[in-house]
């Protein structure tokens, strides 16, 4: 675990210059943006910060810029990046050499789609052999496909001491519990990433939420973190999860655009470029990030809630 506090650990964006570089000047703003509104630690290299449209030389950068505006916050970034394991080990070791607290290993990444769970932890064995006593996580990405570790690999796994972080996707309350028992007594923590579910997450223990809702609205999913379990915020809890329920599906369209979209919206200098081919913000899907801008502020009436200045 790389946190004893229950918090929220932000899945980062990547701000990009209208000619499509990184805009790095703008990533270390947005770091200190997740800081300020409370997160626990950060996930640098991630998805959604389009790891996969990145150059080897840009993952270790966005890594580095990350750490250097993070307040001494724990970063974890992920690191399996090559066909082969040895491929693999020898980029975790790159990225832990950036000072991040941990390198995340994908789950897609080392087994294929149609291999078996066995093979998965069979091959992950040496991985944890090459890259000597680095802290390792886990990632259910779910890109090229969704490959989700069961409670039993993540007991075994966790018990090693090296793998120390898993960030789920898998959607399902029941698995998320039985992977929180599995993995009890040990230093390790799992981040939830599916909302719809997010306090019932956290009142079955997971470490926290690592969520895409964070690139919206950060302050409120720390708010949360902070707050879930507070019989007399009970009201505000619930309106909370209804508003995160209920605005699932405009958050995740042409996503990670639309919350560069949204950010500008609450007065933060970011451009909408994204490498990603997830399709143009059309107009009906800016109304929508428009409608979201005011729900949330109509949510910030009812809360106790204070909205970061950008």
């Amino acid at each position: 675990m790389i946190t004893t506090k229950k918090g929220f650990i932000p899945v980062m964006l990547t701000p990009f210059h209208e000619n499509g570089e990184i805009d790095f000047e703008g990533l270390g703003r947005l770091t200190e943006l997740y800081v300020e509104a409370g997160a626990s630690g950060l996930f640098a290299n991630c998805l959604s910060s389009e790891m996969f449209e990145l150059t080897e030389n840009e993952r270790l950068q966005v890594i580095k810029q990350t750490i250097k505006s993070a307040s001494g916050l724990p970063v974890v970034a992920t690191g399996s990046f090559g066909k082969s394991i040895q491929e693999q080990a020898d980029f975790v070791k790159k990225v832990h050499d950036t000072g991040a607290d941990a390198v995340i290993i994908l789950a897609n990444a080392i087994a294929e789609i149609q291999e078996s769970d066995e093979v998965f932890e069979d091959k992950m064995m040496p991985l944890l052999d090459l890259t000597e006593n680095i802290p390792l996580g886990l990632y259910e990405c779910p890109v090229p496909y969704k490959r989700l570790v069961s409670a039993d690999i993540l007991s075994r796994l966790s018990r090693t001491g090296r793998v120390i972080y898993h960030k789920d996707t898998c959607l399902d309350l029941e698995q998320i519990k039985a992977k929180i028992k599995a993995t009890e007594g040990q230093n390790f923590g799992l981040y939830d990433a599916y909302m719809v579910h997010a306090v019932d997450s956290l009142k079955a223990g997971s470490a926290g939420l690592s969520c895409i809702q964070g690139n919206y609205f950060p302050e409120l999913i720390v708010w949360l973190c902070d707050n879930y379990n507070k019989a007399e915020l009970s009201e505000e809890i619930q309106k909370v999860q209804d508003f995160l329920v209920k605005q699932m599906d405009v958050m995740h369209h042409v996503y990670p655009s639309v919350s560069k979209l949204f950010l500008q919206k609450r007065n933060f200098p970011i451009s909408t470029f994204t490498r990603r081919n997830v399709g143009k913000i059309s107009p009906s899907v800016a109304n929508d990030i428009e409608a979201l801008y005011l729900a949330y502020k109509d949510l910030q009436d009812t809360i106790p809630l204070q909205e970061i200045v950008c």
